[in-house]
């Protein structure tokens, strides 16, 4: 199954929208290019609706939240809706600032998100306005764990079923879920926390991978969060002693770029609850 995700956008090629993070912008412009998409980064309110209209997918990520780009979010994301394009929302820092958190409440409460991925922290934040973020990472206090991942679970569905979306929460365990059926996915490697922008990344692909495969969004977005933890394992196997997590981030590139659907299928490790 997930070989034919990866196959899908490989044979699409979708082009996506991206307003995201300028600390990692190039990177999630990149990364986009090496799993198959095409990245437009677009984030001025006067061309939002615009370039939404003529690309496949649209990503929000709030990571270097402004004043300027929050009604291009809006623009784009109804207009997306309009359109019937996917739509990945990436809450980056939700719970660390008021700006942050409610922007992305009310992203979510006007916007009809195909996705929403980001860290336990920050879901936890808007869905019971309890998370603990450390400025934009999780709190430890917060973590998946093998002890709680049942809860976790449980959790990840219902405000799947609240909002209508996908939630894809990614961590040490990661968990991909609807209302009704969650992976639970255990690739990845601790390395990948030392590099800003895995995440951003990471939510690139997924409006890739969810544009590419519309009629399954839980299982296009369980694909790429498990594509995402195996290059970061290959990536690492790569690393020499005189590298560091500027390497580390490359060979993530690098890695997404040179992998197959078999060597995908072969390596994901998930469990489906």
């Amino acid at each position: 199954m997930f070989k034919e995700m990866l196959e899908n956008v490989r044979k699409a090629c979708p082009l996506i929208h991206n307003i995201t993070n300028y600390v990692t912008v190039n990177d999630c412009a990149n990364v986009l290019l090496a799993c198959g998409g095409s990245p437009i980064m677009a984030d001025d309110a006067e061309e939002a609706e615009d370039i939404t209209t003529i690309c496949g997918g649209l990503n929000i990520n709030i990571g270097t939240l402004n004043q300027r780009t929050i009604p291009a979010m809006h623009k784009a994301g109804k207009k997306a809706n309009e359109l019937g394009h996917p739509v990945v929302l990436d809450p980056v820092g939700a719970g660390a600032s008021g700006l942050r958190t409610q922007t992305a409440k009310d992203l979510i409460e006007n916007i009809r998100f195909t996705v929403i991925r980001g860290n336990i922290s920050e879901i936890k934040a808007l869905a019971l306005g309890t998370g603990g973020a450390r400025g934009v990472d999780a709190d430890v206090a917060d973590q998946v764990t093998k002890e709680n991942l049942p809860q976790a679970v449980a959790f990840a569905k219902e405000f799947a079923r609240e909002t209508g979306a996908v939630i894809a929460i990614t961590g040490a365990i990661d968990i991909v879920a609807d209302g009704e059926k969650a992976y639970c996915i255990y690739n990845g490697h601790p390395m990948m926390s030392s590099i800003t922008g895995t995440g951003c990344q990471l939510s690139a692909i997924t409006a890739a991978y969810v544009t590419a495969n519309p009629e399954t969004p839980l299982e296009a977005a369980a694909a790429a969060v498990c594509l995402m933890g195996v290059c970061g394992e290959k990536a690492h196997a790569r690393l020499t002693e005189q590298d560091g997590n500027a390497a580390y981030r490359n060979h993530i590139i690098d890695a997404v770029f040179r992998l197959t659907g078999d060597e995908l299928e072969e390596l994901a490790k998930y469990d489906v609850f």
